[in-house]
């Protein structure tokens, strides 16, 4: 029984993972577009509800008095967004920057596989975003208030005015390394737990780091237009919603799927490196997990 238990509980490699992860990327290239656009607009709901709480948790925390442990505290909320994507299951762009690339240069998938589903997820994520903002956030009152209107002034102000084209793009680069790395690792647990667990920190950090992710933006400036924020229009929304989505397609695809890709994917199409054992086989490890098995 207690065997039983250790296999069970034991994490995937990262050869596994990425295994996983390529499998899941042609999954998604797969999914049909009413399919994808629906998840993605539950996509962007979740991260809009993450990010109203995000909101609603540190106002209020001025900074002369808490420092830095307000975006601390907004990085720790934050993560409700990925949680809700991974263990309730929607589509994210984001994580679909680095799981249908890696399924792209495995050649499981095609690039016009790839351009449809990034599509039909950024329209649903965008929806599902400007729904919660509008409607949930402004509209009920909840972001017009003294102290949250405050706060969400300040988070939109840097994003939309203060950071330059430059700056958006190197912090999306950032974000999305990490968003994907969470993702990642969550492929690597096989209980909800572990998932969450490993989902937490990579998403805690980018956030209290200032990094931009597209999605979150999508809720955070919209939401300080309609409720009224001064000095933030759509040419702004718009400005960072580019660099934004350039920044994070290059932390995906490149730092997470390509990196993964040289280091564990295309070993699995040269014969030579098939022909050498396992490196878990020969220490008695458990064998890869079957990719249909994995929930995340």
């Amino acid at each position: 029984m207690g065997g039983v238990r250790t296999e069970t509980m034991a994490a995937k490699t990262p050869k596994e993972i990425a295994a996983i992860a390529a499998a899941r990327g042609t999954e998604k290239a797969a999914l049909p577009w009413d399919k994808a656009l629906v998840s993605g607009f539950l996509g962007g709901a979740y991260i809009a509800f993450a990010g109203l709480l995000a909101i609603t948790v540190s106002a209020g925390l001025d900074p002369q008095t808490w420092g830095t442990l307000p975006t601390f505290f907004t990085g720790t909320v934050f993560t409700l967004g990925l949680v809700l994507v991974v263990i309730a299951g929607a589509e994210l762009l984001t994580g679909n920057m680095a799981l249908l690339p890696l399924a792209l240069y495995e050649r499981k998938i095609r690039l016009p596989g790839v351009a449809r589903n990034f599509s039909m997820v950024l329209i649903g994520n965008f929806l599902g975003s400007i729904f919660v903002a509008y409607f949930l956030s402004v509209k009920t009152g909840i972001l017009t208030a003294e102290l949250p209107l405050a706060r969400l002034g300040t988070i939109a102000t840097g994003k939309g005015v203060t950071e330059d084209s430059a700056q958006i793009f190197l912090r999306a680069v950032g974000c999305n390394w990490l968003v994907c790395l969470a993702i990642w690792m969550a492929f690597a647990a096989e209980d909800v737990g572990g998932k969450i667990l490993a989902i937490f920190f990579p998403i805690m950090g980018f956030v209290a780091m200032g990094f931009d992710h597209v999605v979150a933006n999508m809720f955070f400036l919209p939401a300080a237009i309609f409720a009224g924020v001064p000095d933030i229009g759509w040419g702004d929304a718009l400005h960072n919603f580019v660099f934004a989505l350039l920044g994070n397609l290059v932390g995906g695809a490149v730092f997470v799927a390509g990196t993964y890709w040289y280091l564990y994917g295309r070993d699995r199409h040269d014969p030579a490196a098939q022909a050498e054992p396992e490196a878990g086989a020969e220490a008695g490890g458990p064998s890869p997990a079957s990719p249909s098995r994995d929930r995340a």
